[in-house]
């Protein structure tokens, strides 16, 4: 995927066919020093009752570690992703749009979007989706990375000869945690933003290895034998690969405006 390619055509590229990219970079947060995981985190400050639409759901790993209370409908625009969702018991799937969502207006309790609208080319335009199915004071819950969110990894940038190994789709859309709050302030009331503290310490060099063939395809052996060696220096030197995370949650009602 070149650098000029829309963040679109990037997700299309990375999730349209195949689950495996997001469930090697999902690996590699296992390795996450917060003793509460980042899902049963977010599980404890999403809006769970009523109608609840995540937007963008992925595998669906949210509902397998969260209990929810509401009914759950779940959209993807992939169908590798769609099909794992089905396996969610109880929940209903559709396939679609973000920024088109198949609901009348006002028909949605909570709206969930997590780590998906930098994979837009237009997020105001999904913001704009997601006010318009929430009824008056439904709740908005989105989550982003910021701007220095696992910059460690670039330190293997020279290594394999690529420019940036970090998730940074805003470089397209420029949906960060710096920005994305006044974003939704746009559309929603009562924003608040509250980060998620977390950092990975990696033992070896294998989970990194696999983040970085998702995100580029695979290395050729060069480019491995040179990445090994990197990271397995610094496990060396430091007992473990350090990589600093910058996640927020981003909370908003839906006015009467």
């Amino acid at each position: 995927m070149t650098g000029g390619a829309t963040a679109s055509a990037r997700a299309t590229s990375q999730y349209a066919t195949t689950t495996g990219n997001l469930a090697a970079r999902m690996a590699l947060h296992s390795y996450g020093t917060n003793p509460q995981g980042w899902f049963a985190w977010l599980g404890e400050r999403l809006p769970l009752t009523g109608d609840v639409l995540e937007v963008g759901a992925g595998t669906g790993e949210l509902w397998r570690q969260v209990d929810r209370r509401g009914r759950l409908t779940l959209t993807d625009f992939s169908p590798a992703m769609c099909a794992r969702l089905r396996e969610v018991p109880g929940a209903r799937v559709l396939r679609c749009d973000a920024t088109y969502l198949p609901f009348r207006a006002g028909a949605v309790d909570a709206v969930i979007a997590n780590s998906m609208l930098y994979h837009l080319d237009d997020p105001d335009a999904a913001l704009r989706e997601f006010a318009r199915v929430l009824r008056p004071g439904g709740r908005l819950a989105v989550a982003v990375n910021g701007r220095d969110h696992m910059a460690e990894l670039n330190t293997l940038n020279p290594v394999i000869g690529y420019p940036d190994l970090t998730v940074r789709f805003y470089d397209r859309n420029d949906v960060t945690a710096e920005t994305t709050p006044a974003r939704v302030a746009a559309h929603f009331d009562d924003v608040t933003v509250e980060r998620y503290p977390d950092e990975l310490v990696v033992p070896a060099a294998e989970p990194i290895l696999a983040y970085i063939a998702s995100m580029i395809g695979p290395l050729t052996a060069a480019q491995g034998a040179a990445a090994r060696a990197a990271i397995e220096d610094r496990i060396d030197a430091e007992g473990a690969f350090r990589v600093r995370k910058h996640t927020v949650l981003i909370s908003a009602a839906r006015g009467s405006r």
